[in-house]
């Protein structure tokens, strides 16, 4: 016992001073061999042991998208900026440590000479760590100072691979490219080796959009790796290349070496294999039977039903080419259905049910699919622009053909004689009493309240939505359907069937032969007087007010002719264009609507090869309206643009006039160019301009009347709905016409009245108020306002008081250099906005509010 006492403390002994003897400074046998094998067995096991697990940790929260080119690298790489201190990947941050402690406390550089053969392997580990840790500069270092410190090294190759690929994610391309080209011809690679340097030789290739030559080295990846996933990666993406090259015979023959690896490689690589044969099977020369066969069983198979999403996407597509839409439509339905993670298929799928829509010109359903495309597509890529633009035009089309609809259904009514509209709406009526009536006794409750309660109004043959019925969810008890049904059933289902008599409820009688009839009788009494059910509540809602049908007729007249418009430049719909144009020829006689809708038909008729229809409309421009601008491009096409360009330029001239001030000339030149130019689609801007003018000149009521015009006139176009926008919101704020005491003010000013001809004037004496201004120090502002076509004002600002107003005027009169003869009025700057808005002035002047 005592002998092994002695014999393991001589052992401990004996191994303490060896581990302390392996000194990192010492180049001996045991030192070399101590630190090397620690290295290996101890600290950079594990730190490869965490390496390979951030790097699962990676790939599994990697989501491919088989719609590009995949990278050759499953990662991520993250634009987040990580604050110091943070971290990714814990497993990376744990690897880079165990590099770092293999440095620190194995490395056994003596005398410039690393004697430690690990150390090199710790370099490297430390730059994957790095480089997996998206910290791409510190990992070019790390894997530089191999190259550079260990030359003789049998990581050396490897080093440079793992340097290139770096300088690939540092967008280092042309360098990455000069740098793995040379390697592959100089250096005697390990396989592995080479079919790493090929895949990222590959990569720099797709980044600077070299794709042609991308595709020789990528070929070589695929045949030297030898890991089944890469090499069904690698094939993959040799597929993907050949299809964007138009090369779908050499893209399949590599789809079907990753069909051949079946199970060996990961499934997705050999689902998308057969998806993208799929996408490239040739119609003309294979059969589709093949193909609806082969993709049926991909359906059936019940391996794929992770990939289902893309598989209805598929067969959608089959049946989309084979026209059969319906079939695609469900396809496509059933993809979206499907949960998936993929958004681009998601977008695709939605795109494509809104192309379907567009095509049969069902533009409200369209519209809703784009809306759902967007919120699958990045905000600033190029196809998220492309349609949301598509969708904009299509909310043209909505809101235009709603417009349509609506006012020439309540136009057929307002057309209808009294006998006519009589029995329409008896008919429509007792059609909703008798499908009320029935939905509340068979109790489809919510049914019916979808019926009473939906925002849209109830419709029928040309019922337009404006003529709906009451929110029937606020009726009266007895005029509520449901309410009725629901309580007669619960009277029954308490009571039993009952005669109406005195004592019902202590009478032992119970009606037991009594039949469901007289339910429908009662319900049918108590409804009879319900404004829901009774024809005049929509006959009184029909528009008898000459002025409110004609506006109804100017804005379905005005929405066909944007239609038309529409259909015919954005959409290439001729057909649907030519159908608005001919029906709004038949509505109005209205020349800034009739021209061009005849120069639009013209156009159609003539790049349709109808000669005929293209002539009539054609001599109808030329006899009736000789003059327009459309006339002119009819006869010389170059003088009608060069018409077109003066319309715009005088225009401009006239907003400058406006934005100067120079109301007068304004109201003169709109009236002027209103006649010039009167079939023109700059007539609602200057419109809206004459509009403002008279605002300025004439004052409010003219001002409200003359937007009222604008907006009646032209209700659809930007003009008129500023027009609208300016009655609604900016009008009331201006129709007080009261004078306040202006003692209540602490703002007041001088008013200078001149006539407007003596502008030029005016203009001095501003100059020689605002020098009196400087020169008595005072802080007050001048400036001319335009009161009437008759009448300018030079307006003294910013006067404290009335008495301060009094001597400043006083100042000007008195002194000889200013010399101010002119009498002014004094007036505070509520009383004055008053004036100025109304022109009551004068009214001011006899008011004693001033006093």
């Amino acid at each position: 016992m005592i002998l092994n006492r002695i014999s393991s403390g001589f052992i401990f002994l004996i191994s303490i001073l060896s581990i302390v003897g392996c000194s990192r400074k010492k180049d001996t046998f045991i030192n070399r061999n101590w630190h090397a094998v620690t290295a290996e067995y101890n600290t950079l096991y594990n730190g490869n042991v965490a390496l390979e697990q951030g790097k699962k940790q990676i790939d599994q929260g990697y989501n491919e998208n088989f719609w590009d080119i995949l990278p050759v690298e499953r990662m991520q790489v993250s634009q987040e900026i990580l604050l110091p201190g943070s971290e990714r990947n814990e497993f990376f941050r744990l690897s880079e440590d165990k590099a770092t402690k293999a440095i620190q406390k194995h490395s056994m550089l003596i005398a410039g000479k690393e004697n430690n053969p690990q150390i090199d392997e710790a370099y490297l580990l430390l730059g994957k760590s790095r480089y997996y840790d998206q910290r791409f500069i510190p990992a070019l270092e790390a894997f530089n100072y191999i190259l550079y410190k260990y030359p003789a090294s049998n990581t050396i190759n490897h080093a440079q691979i793992w340097r290139e690929k770096t300088n690939i994610r540092l967008q280092n391309n042309e360098l990455a490219i000069k740098n793995l080209k040379r390697l592959l011809e100089f250096e005697t690679l390990k396989d592995q080796d080479r079919a790493d340097a090929n895949a990222i030789l590959a990569q720099a290739y797709i980044n600077t959009n070299a794709l042609d030559s991308a595709v020789a080295p990528m070929k070589t990846a695929a045949n030297f790796t030898k890991i089944m996933a890469e090499e069904g990666r690698y094939n993959f993406i040799l597929g993907q290349l050949y299809n964007r090259l138009s090369n779908r015979d050499s893209a399949n023959y590599a789809f079907d070496k990753v069909i051949r690896l079946n199970r060996r490689s990961p499934r997705e690589y050999y689902i998308n294999a057969y998806l993208g044969k799929a996408r490239n099977f040739n119609f003309d020369t294979g059969n589709p039977e093949d193909l609806m066969l082969m993709l049926s069983e991909m359906e059936e198979n019940r391996e794929n039903r992770d990939f289902l999403d893309k598989i209805y996407f598929q067969i959608g597509e089959y049946y989309n080419h084979e026209d059969s839409i319906q079939g695609a439509i469900d396809y496509y339905n059933r993809s979206l259905r499907t949960q998936s993670n993929d958004s681009f298929l998601q977008s695709v799928n939605y795109e494509t049910l809104g192309d379907i829509n567009f095509d049969n010109a069902n533009f409200r359903n369209a519209s809703v699919y784009y809306d759902s495309t967007l919120t699958k597509i990045p905000t600033t890529t190029r196809d998220y622009f492309f349609i949301k633009r598509k969708r904009d035009n299509l909310q043209d089309v909505i809101k235009y053909e709603a417009i349509a609809d609506k006012n020439d259904s309540i136009l057929k009514l307002v057309d209808m004689g009294v006998a006519a509209r009589e029995t329409y709406f008896t008919n429509y009526a007792d059609s909703l009493k008798t499908l009320a009536i029935a939905k509340a006794i068979k109790g489809e409750v919510a049914q019916l309240n979808t019926l009473q309660n939906n925002n849209s109004p109830i419709s029928g043959p040309g019922l337009p939505p404006s003529l709906g019925v009451p929110n029937a969810g606020n009726l009266f008890y007895f005029y509520n359907p449901t309410r009725v049904a629901n309580g007669l059933k619960e009277f029954l289902r308490v009571w039993g069937p009952r005669k109406l008599q005195d004592n019902w409820r202590s009478t032992l009688e119970i009606i037991s032969n009594a039949r469901v009839d007289t339910l429908n009788q009662v319900s049918e009494d108590m409804l009879s007087s319900s404004p829901e059910f009774d024809p005049q509540t929509y006959i009184s809602r029909i528009p008898v007010d000459a002025v409110e049908i004609d506006s109804l007729k100017a804005q379905r007249n005005d929405a066909y002719y944007r239609l038309g418009l529409v259909y015919r430049e954005k959409f290439q719909e001729d057909e649907m264009a030519k159908q608005k144009l001919e029906a709004l020829l038949m509505y109005t006689n209205e020349e800034r609507l009739v021209v061009p809708a005849n120069y639009y038909l013209y156009q159609i008729y003539d790049a349709q090869g109808d000669r005929v229809a293209a002539e009539k409309y054609k001599q109808d421009i030329l006899a009736k309206y000789p003059d327009s601008r459309y006339a002119a491009s009819i006869k010389n096409p170059g003088l009608a643009i060069e018409i077109d360009n003066k319309a715009e330029d005088k225009y401009q001239e006239l907003f400058k006039r406006y934005e100067q001030g120079e109301y007068v000339e304004v109201l003169e030149l709109s009236s002027e160019y209103l006649e010039e130019f009167n079939d023109d689609e700059l007539l609602p801007k200057i419109e809206l301009l004459k509009a403002l003018a008279t605002g300025r000149l004439v004052g409010f009521d003219a001002y409200r009347l003359a937007l009222k015009n604008v907006a009646l006139k032209y209700p659809e176009t930007e003009s008129g709905k500023k027009a609208q926008d300016l009655l609604t919101n900016s009008l009331p704020a201006l129709a007080a016409n009261k004078f306040k005491p202006d003692t209540l003010s602490q703002n007041m000013k001088l008013l200078y009245e001149f006539p407007y001809e003596d502008k030029a004037e005016v203009e001095k004496l501003k100059e020689k108020v605002e020098k009196a201004i400087t020169e008595l120090n005072y802080k007050y502002t001048t400036s001319i306002d335009i009161y009437s076509k008759d009448v300018v004002l030079l307006v003294v600002h910013g006067i404290g008081s009335r008495s301060r107003a009094l001597g400043f005027e006083e100042l000007l009169r008195e002194n000889k250099i200013y010399a101010f003869e002119k009498e002014p009025i004094v007036i505070s700057s509520e009383n004055y906005k008053v004036a100025l808005v109304h022109k009551t002035l004068e009214d001011y002047k006899n008011t004693s509010v001033k006093e």
